[in-house]
């Protein structure tokens, strides 16, 4: 009796692996078909995103970004607006100042544009996240969290609804350029079911900067 009870729990050992293997694959397949169903449905949106730009905990800039999708179903970024509370120095101190800020906002730029890269994933960047990721459930709510995503390193941690298979969060950390960098992406759904980013927060501890992002102002495209 003892030996089928020992064989049975060395099959079990073998078998629970692949199991869970299988799950994690039909959850990226039917979170990765959400996704897309949803991208589709945020084609007729478009919207804008409203950043402020922080150094040492006081706001510096702030800029307004519209985005839409192109004819080809590639995510289009327009600044339409920045405003400074920094006062322009005279002279050849402006000059170095205006230098200064150009700079910051390449940074802040590139900052938004990795953060846009955890938002939006492809299909198969997504497939490979799960493929390394482990998963686990609580609340209604299925968390995975996986590294080396995009570049050595990094991290990033998604919530998704279970029912619908929808991103509510994202969590990441990452690089820019030799700086550390990390961030935070909350979803929400409109009464029609369209899941759509609504905040990010950005840290860049390096340049002691921090942007506090909120997407605003959706609007269905009138063709």
């Amino acid at each position: 009796m003892k030996n089928i009870i020992s064989t049975l729990a060395l099959l079990l050992a073998f078998m629970l692996p692949a199991y869970s293997q299988v799950d994690k694959e039909q959850f990226a397949l039917a979170i990765s078909k959400a996704d897309e169903a949803n991208i589709e449905k945020l084609k007729a949106y478009i919207w804008k995103r409203k950043s402020d730009v922080s150094i040492d905990g006081q706001v510096k800039l702030t800029t307004i970004t519209e985005f839409s999708f192109d004819d080809q179903g590639k995510l289009q970024a327009k600044v339409v607006d920045a405003e400074s509370s920094v006062k322009q120095k005279p002279g050849v101190r402006g000059r170095v100042q205006q230098n200064a800020a150009e700079d910051k906002a390449e940074y802040v730029q590139k900052a938004l544009e990795l953060s846009m890269a955890y938002t939006f994933m492809t299909k198969g960047q997504l497939l490979d996240f799960f493929s390394k990721a482990s998963v686990s459930e609580k609340d209604g709510k299925l968390e995975a969290i996986a590294e080396n995503v995009y570049v050595q390193g990094d991290k990033l941690t998604i919530w998704v609804d279970k029912k619908t298979n929808l991103y509510t969060k994202k969590v990441f950390s990452s690089l820019l350029g030799k700086d550390p960098i990390d961030g935070e992406i909350n979803f929400e759904k409109f009464s029609s079911g369209v899941n759509h980013g609504t905040t990010t927060i950005i840290n860049m501890p390096a340049q002691k900067m921090r942007i506090d992002a909120k997407n605003q102002d959706y609007s269905q495209r009138i063709n």
